[in-house]
């Protein structure tokens, strides 16, 4: 894959490095440079736009860390798939992702009926013990994982199927059963993958996850859902509006 054309201005004070980052950074927003495409090698980008190896180190190294570039043996400088940023709204990954058009697509790995334990058992209301549902889904999207969601659900209130979850978001499908979920108390952190976190992500062990905990009620004040979510950090992130008094 040849380089994007990039223009350098030589006398201007921005550094000859940022300038090719900020043109190579525009040409993957503008999808000139789509995910998966593989750039050539720091020897011939560096020849190509007249600069040391160092430069185009420094460039890359900062598309990098923005999340734009990934670098892998054996395959080179490939760019990734670009970040989700999600609105914290009380609304479902599936139907944010939807909603974008990300085309999401969703691998069922657990569903059915465990002992309540714990934090969910607490969040929920249910004694410890208590049956509930508890499904565990790996979402994608573009081909790569995005997220490894794991939910639960009190007892009878739900019925429903791994092939259904397959195609539809749960909050989609328990609006669909009546459940009118009206407001949730969420907080929001990161931690480092598992290595069962890790394998399912496509991610190392130790590597950032950003996390999601969430307790939904439905408009009788009931709790309805309990979700513990973690994302990949470099395709994912969470966006709000802050407004002053």
């Amino acid at each position: 894959m040849h380089g994007p054309r990039v223009t350098l201005d030589r006398g201007s004070p921005v550094p000859l490095y940022f300038q090719v980052a900020r043109q190579l950074e525009d040409a993957i927003r503008a999808g000139e440079l789509p995910p998966g495409t593989r750039l050539e090698n720091e020897l011939e980008l560096a020849a190509r736009y007249r600069l040391s190896r160092p430069t185009i180190r420094q460039a890359i190294q900062h598309l990098v860390d923005q999340g734009l570039l990934v670098r892998k043996r054996g395959v080179g400088t490939q760019v990734v798939q670009s970040q989700v940023r999600r609105p914290i709204e009380l609304s479902s990954l599936y139907d944010d992702l939807a909603e974008a058009g990300r085309e999401p697509r969703t691998r069922v790995l657990e569903l059915g009926a465990v002992p309540a334990e714990g934090e969910a058992a607490e969040r929920l209301g249910v004694r410890a013990g208590a049956e509930v549902v508890r499904l565990r889904r790996l979402r994608l999207t573009g081909g790569e994982p995005l997220a490894l969601m794991t939910n639960v659900l009190p007892a009878g209130l739900l019925e429903v199927t791994a092939a259904h979850l397959e195609e539809h978001g749960l909050y989609e499908t328990l609006r669909a059963a009546g459940v009118n979920i009206r407001i949730a108390h969420q907080e929001i952190g990161a931690r480092a993958a598992t290595a069962a976190e890790a394998r399912l992500l496509d991610e190392r062990r130790g590597t950032p996850l950003l996390t999601m905990t969430r307790t939904a009620f439905d408009d009788q004040g009931a709790a309805v859902e309990f979700g513990t979510h973690a994302y990949r950090a470099d395709r994912y992130s969470f966006s709000h509006t802050l407004v002053g008094k």
